[in-house]
C-alpha cells in the first residue's frame, strides 16, 4: 500500500512539474501566429485566388486615398489570416513578414530585448492596437502586435461564423 501511495504522490508531483520544465525558454504571452504577409505583383489575382478559389473570407481591406488596396486580410480561420499586399519598389514579391498576436506587447518586447533580440519599441496605433517589429537571424520581419475588439483584426475575429 505504501508503495502505491509513494507512486501516486510521485506521479502527481511529476505531472505538476513536467509542464513547467517542458516550457523551457518559451516566453509567456503569445496568443497565436495570427498571419502571414505575402506581397504579389498582381494583387487582384491573389485576392481572387484566396477568396474565390480557396474560399476564404475577406476579413478587411485597407485602401489608400486613391481607393487602391494597400493590404487585405484574408481569413483562413477565426484567428488566422493571410495578409496580401501589392508588391512595389519598397516591397518585393514574396514573403514579407509573419505576425504574432501577443497578450501584453510591452512586456513581451521588454523580455525579447533582455534576450538580445533585435526588436523596435512598441508603437500605439489609433485603431485599438499596438505593434512592434522584430527581426530573425535570416532577416525575416516578425510583426508582434496586440489588438483589442475595436481593431480591424478584433472585428474580423468577432464576426467569424
Amino acid at each position: 500500500m505504501r508503495t502505491a501511495i509513494v507512486f501516486i504522490i510521485g506521479l502527481a508531483i511529476g505531472s505538476a512539474v513536467s509542464p513547467m520544465l517542458a516550457q523551457g525558454d518559451r516566453l509567456a504571452g503569445v496568443n497565436n501566429m495570427n498571419h502571414v504577409a505575402i506581397a504579389y505583383e498582381n494583387f487582384d489575382e491573389a485576392f481572387e485566388f484566396y477568396t474565390k478559389k480557396m474560399g476564404f473570407k475577406e476579413g478587411f481591406t485597407v485602401r489608400n486615398a486613391q481607393g487602391q488596396p494597400t493590404l487585405s486580410y484574408i481569413q483562413a480561420s477565426r484567428d488566422t489570416f493571410i495578409e496580401i499586399q501589392p508588391a512595389n519598389a519598397n516591397r518585393r514579391p514574396g514573403l514579407n513578414h509573419y505576425g504574432l498576436h501577443v497578450a501584453d506587447l510591452k512586456a513581451y518586447v521588454a523580455a525579447l530585448k533582455q534576450r538580445g533580440v533585435t526588436v523596435e519599441d512598441v508603437r500605439e496605433r489609433p485603431d485599438d492596437s499596438s505593434v512592434a517589429n522584430a527581426t530573425d537571424p535570416a532577416g525575416v520581419r516578425i510583426e508582434l502586435f496586440q489588438f483589442g475588439p475595436g481593431s480591424s483584426q478584433g472585428k474580423a475575429i468577432a464576426s467569424w461564423k
